[in-house]
């Protein structure tokens, strides 16, 4: 049985942002402002509906899915792109497809101990960031 990720996770680390949001073609200034935010992350996990929150200072990003289903996602927030994605349970981990523009695009989600990891995959680009749960 897949874990359940309901839970508040604060930013701990990241590795590789910047390489990996100019896989996806975003401008310079952009890259660098993201590059500085240190997001947290609310996940709500209900059965098989999920809401997944990034929070930053500047903006919230919110993904509302059932898993299993697909749904077109509008990334224009982040970086003008429409793709379609199906997110589902790999073993442990959140597995988050994304079929648009960019090869190998989508991310993971799975839990060490108290801490939430995010593996975000672009092209040939990884960015790996680790929150800890706070509550």
């Amino acid at each position: 049985m897949p874990p359940n990720l309901t839970g508040y996770y604060r930013f701990v680390s990241q590795e590789n942002m910047d390489n990996y949001l100019r896989a996806l073609d975003i401008n310079v200034v952009l890259r660098k402002l993201v590059c500085l935010l240190k997001p947290d992350k609310e996940i709500i996990h209900t059965g098989d509906h999920m809401v997944i929150r990034t929070i930053t200072s500047l903006r919230d990003y919110v993904m509302d899915f059932d898993l299993g289903v697909q749904f077109e996602e509008d990334l224009g927030p982040v970086d003008g792109r429409k793709c379609q994605r199906t997110v589902s349970w790999e073993g442990d981990q959140l597995v988050c497809e994304q079929l648009g523009e960019k090869r190998n695009r989508g991310w993971r989600h799975w839990l060490e101990g108290d801490q939430l990891h995010l593996r975000m995959t672009a092209e040939d680009e990884v960015c790996v960031q680790v929150f800890q749960k706070v509550k």
